[in-house]
């Protein structure tokens, strides 16, 4: 729980007030949650962390912190560590596994959406209000919500390795400039201003009933949401 804490505090350089506690990652443990960690010998290199939660009388499980050390990020670290997730939840009964995601960050989006299968259909304005984080470039912390139903021809066909085909209603893109924007003071204003752009784009296609089912990656280090009708009979 140290380990996890430690890393913590390395991946997203949060201040003391926003880090997350030792005494809330024991507490999942005690109440049905999950901390996972990723090792290399005796050193921690990841860690997933996630806690019980209830909607509409069914239970889930909502992932709220997954981190890499820098050095072992783009070898599927991340990756693996969502598949022991799914194996201990699995195993426990549950069928759901939701977490939220910055719908400007490229990689994390593809591997959430087309490495793992999840989709979305909700957008959280601000979810945790402005961070100290740099990762967020003092913009507001907009989430899309991923919902992982873990069991379903979706996700399994995903995690095999096949690329769900999307006859797409919407797309909504992201640059790859996105990064060099967030972290210049001189341009921040123009990931702002993509940001609210999509965020708009995305709540006026949420409200049509449309969901993120596929993903898109360019050569120049874009990404692309695709998004479309969503009819499988879920009751929440």
């Amino acid at each position: 729980m140290q380990a996890a804490f430690a890393l913590q505090k390395e991946v997203w350089k949060f201040s003391d007030a926003e880090l997350v506690p030792v005494r809330i990652f024991v507490l999942a443990t005690k109440i049905g949650g999950q901390v996972m960690g990723a090792f290399d010998r005796q050193q921690m290199v990841g860690f997933a962390m996630a806690i019980p939660g209830e909607r509409n009388g069914h239970s889930f499980l909502y992932s709220h912190m997954l981190a890499v050390r820098q050095e072992y990020r783009n070898s599927g670290v991340g990756r693996r560590l969502k598949l022991f997730q799914r194996d201990d939840a699995i195993a426990r009964g549950f069928e759901l596994m939701e977490w939220t995601f910055d719908p400007l960050e490229i990689k994390n989006s593809y591997l959430n959406i087309v490495k793992l299968g999840a989709i979305a259909r909700r957008y959280n304005v601000n979810q945790y209000g402005i961070t100290t984080s740099p990762l967020q470039g003092g913009l507001p912390s907009d989430r899309l919500v991923a919902e992982w139903w873990m069991r379903s021809r979706r996700v399994e066909a995903a995690l095999e390795g096949h690329k769900a085909e999307v006859d797409p209603v919407v797309r909504i893109e992201v640059p790859a400039e996105i990064y060099e924007w967030k972290a210049a003071a001189a341009t921040r204003e123009r990931a702002l201003a993509v940001q609210e752009r999509n965020r708009g784009l995305f709540e006026q296609a949420f409200r049509r009933g449309l969901a993120v089912l596929g993903y898109e990656r360019e050569a120049p280090g874009g990404g692309r949401f695709l998004l479309a009708g969503w009819y499988e009979n879920r009751s929440y």
